[in-house]
């Protein structure tokens, strides 16, 4: 099974969370990819049973960087190549109220157009229990107040929900392609 990880990152919050997301999705049998979106080719999207992808939230909604690369899923729309594969979206914040869930929804609005399965993260996996992140990994990595200051990364517990989402969309789309695993 082929899965991969697209996502934007301007300062490395949202690096470090897609990092964790791929780690988590590397189970046996799985072959991972991770791409910036200046590096993922739309293309290479029919060869992947699995897509997840992810950005930094700007005012509640995606990134540029990551809304004009899913622009470019047109020409796979029309064909509906990309119906019936797992998807998954994680995203980071920097302030607690700084959209999240809009954000988060937002990604999934293109994968729905494209006819994909959502898989989130339900509140009985114990990374989720308490956080409440159940469409997807979303983060607040507050923001630096000088470019000298180090970088607020995605604490340890915030990857552990990126983990644990790699791993669900690895166990789901094992499961839809038919895996023993089950």
């Amino acid at each position: 099974m082929k899965i991969l990880v697209v996502y934007d990152s301007e300062n490395g919050h949202t690096e470090a969370l897609a990092r964790s997301v791929a780690e988590g999705a590397k189970v046996p049998g799985a072959e991972v990819l991770l791409h910036h979106v200046r590096e993922a080719r739309v293309e290479d999207l029919v060869q992947m049973d699995a897509i997840i992808w992810g950005c930094p939230g700007h005012f509640g909604s995606i990134s540029g960087g990551l809304k004009t690369w899913i622009d470019k899923l047109g020409g796979l729309w029309a064909q509906g190549k990309l119906i019936g594969k797992i998807g998954a979206v994680f995203c980071t914040t920097a302030t607690v109220h700084g959209g999240l869930e809009t954000t988060l929804m937002n990604l999934i609005v293109p994968m729905l157009h494209q006819g994909m399965i959502i898989v989130g993260l339900p509140g009985n996996i114990r990374e989720n229990a308490l956080y409440g992140s159940y469409y997807g990994v979303g983060v607040t990595c507050p923001v630096e107040l000088s470019p000298l200051d180090p970088p607020n990364l995605p604490s340890e517990r915030d990857l552990s929900l990126g983990r644990a989402l790699g791993e669900r969309v690895a166990e789901v789309t094992g499961k839809m392609a038919g895996d023993s695993r089950k």
